[in-house]
């Protein structure tokens, strides 16, 4: 447990004077007697390692004999047997090295006890009802506690403010657990390139990539996959994937998974029946020169709108030369025609969440700049959807290119570089597998 208790002990310095309260995630019903599969929320776990539901990290950095205090299920031996083991509070404190460990109904009763002597309360207001009113009791039983002398928070402040910038910076163990996902995600990315045919479905392709995925030891999906065949991939978050795949049509796959919480995310188009089309290629071309160029980018000190930037001007520039917009790359760029084929932002951060903590401009409302450890996607798109297509030869056309980049100090690592995106790569994939040929 030794990486979260150095993150406990980074906290508690940053939260000096304060207390942080973290919840877990609840289980949440799907249907009747069934729930959705759990997840753990992402800052709780990021500073505990612990996977079970219904508990309380509480951190206070003054207090005299607990600064680390863990709340969460009493074991249970019926609900066990329907269940699984549960930690327990006993076991709790030796085996995730904090300094007391209480059962989660002990909450409202001992919280008030650990919020005196703060000035602020550290806790994202607005995640769980209940959870919230039993920090307000908290806050109003430390103020009548302290009403002589002493102090209790007079402000609840968000904890992303910390956490989330700690979680941007990656350790050696995140990183190592990111290569991993990303060599995860590309055995199912090659897998489906090579089962690819025309009178697939897009079901067929996401079943090939997920289960490669759990073959190679993830958890699941970081995220709903996309795959979208034809005209679906003008569609962004298109995830309905029921579709047949056709002859000289584009799939789109947007997909990742997820190792110990660590998420891959990736995008690659290819052609169905491997071969890009005149016009398809043309478009693809655009894309990759984005992508690569962007790219280019990411390295420490340049400020993360750079690389959008730069993709933005590239993907004008190549719609220009195809005709699709008119004008001067410039105004174009300053009226934002480029929207109608090209709508959203160029990478978001990666990590614990597929769209991770932290900021992306700083308290003088500037981009941020690219540090070592942090890991953004590089994604820039065209899409041409059949309504807004300047020419008709174009239409339906939707191209996504996605990987994910770690900042090193000397510029960047490309993590899932080794997924096929070169079109002379694709075409001899795509339909390889025995059989896969028309």
């Amino acid at each position: 447990m030794q990486p979260y208790a150095e993150r406990r002990a980074r906290a508690l310095d940053a939260f000096r004077g304060d207390v942080a309260v973290i919840p877990s995630a609840r289980i949440a019903p799907r249907n009747a007697d069934s729930d959705f599969p759990f997840r753990q929320n992402s800052d709780f776990f990021y500073l505990t390692g612990f996977d079970e539901p219904d508990a309380v990290l509480v951190l206070a950095p003054e207090h005299p004999v607990h600064r680390t205090i863990l709340f969460l299920r009493r074991s249970d031996r019926v609900q066990e047997l329907w269940n699984g083991p549960r930690l327990g509070v006993d076991a709790a404190a030796g085996r995730l090295g904090i300094d007391a460990a209480f059962p989660i109904d002990e909450l409202a009763a001992r919280l008030p006890d650990y919020l005196c002597g703060a000035q602020t309360l550290a806790y994202a207001l607005g995640m769980d009802e209940t959870t919230d009113r039993t920090i307000h009791a908290a806050i109003a039983a430390a103020h009548a506690r302290t009403r002589q002398s002493g102090r209790a928070p007079r402000a609840i402040a968000d904890p992303g403010g910390v956490l989330h910038e700690m979680r941007c910076i990656k350790s050696a163990e995140e990183i190592a657990l990111m290569r991993r996902a990303a060599e995860i995600t590309r055995a199912g990315f090659v897998a489906g390139m090579r089962a690819t045919r025309p009178g697939l479905h897009e079901y067929d392709l996401r079943a090939i990539l997920e289960y490669e995925y759990q073959r190679g030891g993830a958890q699941g999906v970081a995220y709903e996959s996309i795959v979208a065949g034809g005209d679906n991939a003008t569609t962004l978050h298109y995830v309905a994937n029921r579709a047949r795949l056709e002859a000289g049509t584009l799939v789109l796959i947007d997909s990742g998974c997820e190792l110990d919480y660590y998420a891959s995310d990736v995008s690659r188009t290819w052609p169905v029946d491997g071969r890009f089309t005149a016009e398809q290629r043309a478009i693809y071309e655009i894309v990759l020169a984005a992508q690569t160029a962007a790219s280019a980018q990411v390295a420490p000190g340049i400020a993360r709108n750079v690389f959008h930037e730069t993709a933005v001007r590239t993907i004008v520039e190549g719609l220009i030369d195809l005709g699709l917009l008119s004008g001067s790359a410039d105004e174009n760029i300053e009226r934002e025609t480029y929207r109608d084929y090209y709508m959203h932002g160029t990478g978001h951060w990666l990590g614990l969440d597929v769209h991770d903590a932290g900021r992306y401009r700083g308290d003088d409302d500037r981009p941020v700049a690219f540090r070592p450890g942090m890991v953004t996607t590089v994604e820039p798109g065209i899409y041409v959807r059949r309504d807004t297509a300047g020419d008709s030869r174009f239409a339906g056309i939707g191209v996504r290119i996605e990987d994910d980049l770690l900042v090193t100090h000397g510029g960047h690592e490309n993590l899932t570089e080794s997924i096929p995106k070169a079109i002379e790569e694709l075409e001899a994939i795509v339909g390889s597998a025995v059989g896969a040929r028309a």
